[in-house]
């Protein structure tokens, strides 16, 4: 079930649990007939007397809001696609921590990895490699490092017993 169709499944139980309280069902027995606890019922009780069905309604919105606004994720997206280099950084790879410093100096908000990592999965970005080979690349040096070097680590390693 994804998101959309369980905020609604909820939002309907939420209903359903008004009507009966309106009705004047005790809210114990409410909480058995929806399945949930009587402090839940509680709760949509205090919503309900508050503000009718209309408070017991989804929002659409579930969690804690976000740190970064529309206007940042536009200019976060403006950077990222700069590239690194443009950005002060060694190589043109972005990595969560690059991303995270970023979002530490530019907005001022401190997030961890996987949060970053969740807000760039939100923007569209994925984790991949880049589409494009690096403009330095000596493919000579790479074939040789692949037939010669590779070969002689790999032999290395063998008799290691790694």
């Amino acid at each position: 079930m994804d998101s959309k169709t369980q905020c609604k499944e909820l939002e309907k139980r939420r209903l359903r649990a008004g009507r009966l309280l309106l009705k004047g069902v005790p809210q114990a027995e409410v909480a058995r007939r929806v399945g949930v606890a009587r402090s839940t019922v509680c709760g949509w009780a205090r919503r309900l007397e508050q503000g009718g069905l209309d408070a017991l309604r989804s929002t659409g919105l579930r969690g804690r809001p976000g740190s970064l606004d529309k206007a940042d994720l536009r200019e976060l997206k403006r950077i990222l696609l700069k590239g690194a280099l443009a950005s002060g950084f060694a190589t043109e790879v972005w990595t969560l921590g690059r991303v995270r410093k970023v979002l530490d100096e530019q907005f001022g908000v401190q997030l961890s990895e996987s949060q970053v990592s969740r807000v760039l999965g939100r923007m569209g970005f994925s984790c991949q490699r880049p589409a494009r080979r690096a403009l330095q690349r000596d493919e000579r040096a790479v074939r040789e490092w692949k037939t010669k070097r590779w070969p002689a680590l790999k032999k290395t390693l063998q008799k290691r017993g790694v």
